[in-house]
Formats: structure tokens, C-alpha cells, sequence
């Protein structure tokens, strides 16, 4: 197994403790987070589509230049 490469300032026991933390949270916990991460996407929408649709969403995302 190759070694582990963490962003800076993360390691091993900091990546275990989120995904304790992550874990441990409630159905309502995760909706509430859901909704604020939403109101804080100013300019950016949130869509349910169907799974096979997705390459070709990420491709015109991929291909996309804002004005």
C-alpha cells in the first residue's frame, strides 16, 4: 500500500476524527448543513438529475467559460 499524502496541516488522526465527527451526525444534522451550504452558493444552483446524466453534465461544466 502506498504511503498516505494529506493536505497541510492535516494527518491521519485529524482525518479519523472528521470522519467521527461526520459519523456521529444526525439525518437533521446533515439536512441543516445541506441547506447552508445552498444559501452560501450565491450565483450557483442545486438540482436533482438523473445518474446517467451526470458525464454529460460534467463535461459541459468542464467546458464552460463565465462571462
Amino acid at each position: 500500500m502506498k504511503d498516505q499524502k494529506f493536505p497541510k496541516g492535516w494527518d491521519e488522526q485529524k482525518v479519523r476524527e472528521l470522519i467521527e465527527e461526520l459519523d456521529a451526525r444526525t439525518e437533521e444534522e446533515w439536512v441543516a448543513a445541506d441547506e447552508a451550504a445552498i444559501q452560501d452558493a450565491e450565483g450557483q444552483s442545486v438540482i436533482a438529475v438523473p445518474s446517467a446524466l451526470l458525464p454529460e453534465i460534467r463535461r459541459l461544466i468542464a467546458a464552460h467559460r463565465p462571462d
